[in-house]
């Protein structure tokens, strides 16, 4: 290792001691023949070194193009998620005023505001309280429908557990009336966390997956007619003494801002929410998150999908 080294050095050595030499004998010769050879070095010695710069230049400018382009095509992701945010918030204040121009009465419209310090959503402070007529077990509903329902109360806020809560529990049927159950959380694994159950269905009934489930207003929570969700499949384990479906929620709590709080004087609100109208504010807001996003998978740079027709 240690002649490797010294001849190394000495070709080192060998190679300097030539290029002064050259530079010494250019310093000497006449001004056309300086010109001439400098020429030559340059077609010969010094192009490739002056070629590999000029690539590294342009490699260099593309890496900052690039950059510049990613940059550009976040920020217009993020304009776009604030637009769909925007757009969807509307969609919802839109179709709260419309709910309330068909209850024309009894509610109290009010703000959610999560508290994420409890983890995942299951509670929220309504800011309506007993100066608005809010009292204990006064429904909280969203356009698409029932959110939850008060479980304490102040002056002017209250305290609301939602649809996810474990202690949640509402009596329900389906909208055409003939079957009836209790409505709780399910607490199933990956896709089915967020869903909900009906319990307590009598064997001689059965119910098709897509069957909207309401409240029936039996009991001392939710008036009759409250959108809760759609039936998705039968869960009813062996040996049970009644029916247990799986329910798809009409709508996630997380995604609400802006509720109503009906009071006690609320009847039957069976005619008040219209299945059309709730549809195709969800299809909207289904409609807007693939929408967002096929334009995330689209300007994603060197994405293999981009773009596909």
């Amino acid at each position: 290792m240690a002649r490797a080294t010294r001849s190394s050095a000495r070709v080192d050595t060998v190679t300097l001691a030539a290029c002064v030499v050259a530079s010494l004998l250019c310093l000497i010769l006449p001004s056309g023949t300086r010109q001439m050879f400098a020429g030559n070095l340059r077609q010969t010695f010094i192009a490739p070194l002056i070629s590999l710069q000029v690539q590294a230049e342009r490699a260099r400018g593309a890496f900052i193009v690039r950059d510049i382009t990613a940059a550009r095509l976040d920020s217009l992701v993020l304009k776009n998620a604030e637009l769909h945010d925007m757009e969807l918030e509307n969609m919802r204040l839109r179709a709260l005023i419309g709910l309330g121009a068909r209850l024309r009465s009894g509610f109290v419209a009010a703000e959610a505001l999560h508290r994420p310090e409890f983890g995942e959503a299951q509670t929220v402070v309504v800011t309506a309280g007993s100066r608005a007529g809010v009292v204990e077990r006064s429904v909280v509903v969203a356009p698409e429908g029932l959110i939850g329902y008060v479980i304490g109360t102040g002056e002017a806020t209250s305290t609301a557990i939602l649809w996810t809560h474990p202690d949640f529990a509402v009596s329900a049927m389906s909208a055409d009336g003939n079957v009836f159950g209790i409505i709780k959380p399910h607490f199933g694994p990956d896709v089915e966390r967020f869903m909900l159950e009906l319990r307590g269905v009598a064997f001689r009934d059965s119910l098709l997956p897509g069957v909207e489930i309401r409240s029936s207003g039996r009991g001392s929570v939710a008036p009759r007619g409250i959108p809760i969700g759609t039936v998705v499949k039968d869960i009813t384990t062996a040996g049970a003494y009644a029916r247990t479906y799986l329910v798809r929620p009409m709508v996630m709590p997380a995604d609400v801002t802006v509720v109503m709080v009906l009071l006690p004087a609320s009847g039957n609100l069976e005619s008040v929410w219209k299945a059309p109208a709730a549809d195709s504010l969800r299809k909207a807001i289904g409609g807007s998150s693939d929408s967002l996003t096929r334009a995330r998978r689209d300007t994603m740079p060197g994405d293999s999908t981009r773009r596909r027709p």
